[in-house]
């Protein structure tokens, strides 16, 4: 897979705020690269977010797991097995 930074580049369309793009101009003169910059932020977040939710998952899992060893289940009790 190509790093993103060298990856092919394709158009796309957008529906993006007509007032709002004529402002960005006043702060770009290249509002592609500047789209492709946040939206590069953007992934990356979202990404960093992901990573961080499964730790949280795998660590109340871990504790849960631990809190079980030590006490084991309410349904031990009760089981015919």
């Amino acid at each position: 897979m190509p790093s993103i930074a060298h990856a092919r580049k394709r158009p796309v369309n957008l529906t993006l705020n007509e007032a709002l793009v004529d402002q960005a101009r006043a702060y770009t003169s290249n509002l592609s690269a500047t789209m492709e910059g946040l939206l590069a932020d953007f992934v990356a977040q979202q990404q960093q977010a992901g990573r961080t939710r499964q730790q949280q998952a795998d660590a109340c899992a871990a504790d849960w797991n631990a809190l079980h060893d030590c006490l084991g289940s309410f349904a031990d009790e009760h089981s015919t097995l």
